[in-house]
């Protein structure tokens, strides 16, 4: 056990999200974050099938299947089966990999990093409409809402890969 608490602490993905969040969207509290609302509909339609093809599986660390993802487990599948491409395994690879990309220019399909725990160690793919998909520890793969408290006060980027 301590084992793996310490593995989650330098590196893995790590969420309390089912306790800020509520129901599949999460609720807006405070001041809307302004994400760009554009058409990138083909990608996002895709990574949309693939989340729902996932919704609901648990969270596993290391894990990269329906039996159990971490968060880039779940991101590193998502981009496979949506574009067939390959992406770094792990968040810390994903944060030096691909374009940085500002706040307010994240579209469909960008990666999102979330710092827990004084580290960038959790990450989703945006979805447009302030949503994006991931792999929580606490709910397994779920959407949750970019303006929700929990979220807006972790963002810290987002990185294009396409």
């Amino acid at each position: 056990m301590v084992l793996v608490v310490a593995a989650l602490g330098f590196g893995g993905c790590a969420s309390n999200q089912a306790l800020m969040d509520q129901g599949r969207y999460g609720y807006a509290t405070g001041i809307p974050v302004q994400w760009p609302e554009e058409a990138d509909s083909a990608l996002a339609n895709e990574l949309e099938q693939v989340f729902q093809r996932y919704e609901g599986s648990p969270y596993r660390y290391g894990g990269m299947t329906s039996d159990g993802f971490d968060c880039s487990g779940f991101i590193l599948t998502a981009y496979r089966e949506a574009l067939g491409q390959q992406l770094p395994r792990t968040t810390s690879q994903m944060l030096t990999a691909g374009r940085e990309v500002r706040r307010d220019q994240v579209e469909p399909g960008d990666v999102v990093f979330f710092r827990i725990g004084g580290k960038e160690q959790h990450a989703g793919i945006y979805m447009g409409g302030s949503r994006f998909i991931h792999a929580s520890s606490s709910a397994g793969v779920t959407e949750s809402s970019l303006n929700n408290r929990y979220w807006q006060n972790r963002y810290t980027r987002a990185r294009r890969f396409r």
